[in-house]
């Protein structure tokens, strides 16, 4: 039997006062009795790609303004029911028309600290990130995007670590596939073509000061020279099977070109780096992962 003195429609006109506000009913801050569970403390709790358009800066100048998807949390204590949901957003939003920069993190972490009256905050902004890159013969132009995340952490101790995230794609030539190929062809005027495959590197560095995007990416470059193309006309392609045949590598030789290079980056604090080569011959994909190694450190 449905009651007939509630009414079921949405008024529009009403007004929430101060006191019907106080009258609210509100669980989250509800005494310990209403914890479900064990007793003990969460490490993080929060809500997960909230998204927003952000500034980022350039080494140029310029801003870009990216679609950002947002990860934010805060530690539970032991005793505490919830948290407010919903500041995490508001907090955030109070930056939304700064400009991002890994340190920027920091601040948005000790105000999740005190809004949310925690003792730990973890911040993470996901973004694909666009650059022009020339064509190696034709001197064309198009937009390569990265896949990048900035993070950011800050202790009990209010002790704050700043990460970035990049995934690379590159080209992997074989040298094994090349030597048989090359031998088949001279053993036996065979044509043979060595295989090559699309691959992934998946690096994370903690920074000791903040670095752009544009860095880690010319770090990998530098490592790796052979990086997927994004404008190619017959001269580029042949120039990407030449750049291939010069810089040849198997993963394990991925992982150390790129620790030699982020290594000698002063702003590099630690990484760790994940090769993937997405095997043209194989029906599984060559993985090799490789740290800086500080104790401790990531891995």
């Amino acid at each position: 039997m449905i009651s007939t003195g509630v009414k079921k429609f949405y008024d529009p006109t009403f007004t929430v006062t101060d006191q019907y506000k106080a009258s609210l009913p509100d669980l989250q801050n509800g005494s310990a009795s209403l914890i479900e569970g064990a007793n003990v403390p969460i490490q993080q709790v929060g809500i997960s790609n909230f998204r927003i358009p952000l500034k980022y800066p350039t080494p140029t100048g310029d801003l870009l303004t990216l679609e950002t998807s947002v990860d934010g949390y805060v530690g539970l204590e032991a005793g505490k029911k919830g948290i407010n949901m919903s500041r995490i957003m508001r907090t955030f939003y109070d930056f939304k028309d700064d400009i991002f920069y890994p340190e920027k993190l920091g601040e948005i972490l000790r105000a999740y600290k005190k809004d949310l009256d925690s003792k730990t905050a973890f911040l993470k902004l996901s973004f694909s990130y666009p650059m022009l890159k020339e064509s190696l013969r034709s001197g064309l132009e198009g937009y390569q995007y990265y896949d990048v995340s900035l993070e950011g952490k800050i202790d009990e101790y209010g002790r704050f670590r700043t990460f970035m995230h990049l995934d690379f794609v590159y080209s992997s030539a074989c040298p094994c596939s090349y030597e048989l190929a090359e031998h088949a062809r001279e053993t036996r005027e065979v044509a043979a073509i060595p295989h090559s495959q699309r691959s992934v590197a998946s690096v994370t560095a903690e920074l000791r000061s903040s670095i752009f995007v544009d860095d880690l990416v010319h770090i990998c470059r530098e490592a790796l020279h052979t990086e997927t193309q994004v404008m190619v006309k017959r001269e580029d392609e042949q120039a990407f099977a030449e750049m291939n045949g010069a810089y040849q590598k198997f993963v394990e030789d991925a992982a150390r070109l790129l620790y030699e290079k982020l290594n000698e980056e002063e702003n590099v604090y630690d990484f760790v780096v994940r090769c993937a080569h997405l095997e043209s011959l194989h029906s599984h994909d060559a993985v090799s992962r490789i740290c800086k190694g500080l104790q401790n450190g990531l891995r």
